[in-house]
């Protein structure tokens, strides 16, 4: 299977019901679906990515860093598959490697807010806020600052930040 193919029917359509389900706040109902995919899809990218957020809802986080490791291996070209990798790290207490993970794939997804905003939040929680504001500063350029500053201000992992991000805009 090639991880950047498109899954056929009626293969899509099991992942997008998922999707529906995980929407509704029902990931046993999500997991459902995905068990009704083929053997020869069942580790497609787009149906990792809905396994990961069953994980996630779920806080399987062991679970959710080993679907994270088989999507960046299989579609290292996603964002979404450095975004959720580090992101399990850090919920397993592994903050500093999900720093290191997630940085490698910043230059590569410069256009993609996601990635330096996490990587504030890895640098707060670290003890780093120069380089932690850096990183929310460069999140900031990339999204409307608006948006930043309103996630930044609910966001527990940047509270020693809250500060400097009263006057972000």
């Amino acid at each position: 299977m090639n991880a950047g193919s498109t899954l056929p029917p009626p293969e899509c359509f099991h992942v997008s019901a998922a999707v529906g389900w995980l929407e509704l706040g029902s990931p046993r109902e999500a997991r459902d679906e995905l068990k009704s995919l083929s053997i020869p899809h069942q580790d497609h990218p787009d149906a990792l990515e809905v396994w990961w957020k069953i994980f996630a809802a779920e806080d399987d986080w062991p679970s959710a860093l080993a679907c994270g490791e088989k999507l960046a291996a299989l579609a290292p070209e996603r964002a979404s598959a450095w975004i959720n990798l580090s992101f399990a790290l850090h919920e397993l207490g592994r903050t500093r490697e999900a720093f290191d993970r997630l940085q490698g794939a910043a230059e590569q997804f410069s256009d993609d807010f996601v990635i330096p905003y996490n990587l504030a939040c890895y640098q707060c929680r670290l003890g780093n806020e120069a380089s932690a504001w850096s990183w929310l500063e460069r999140a900031a350029q990339t999204a409307d600052p608006r948006l930043i500053r309103s996630m930044a201000l609910e966001d527990p992992d940047l509270a020693a930040l809250r500060e400097k991000v009263l006057r972000l805009v």
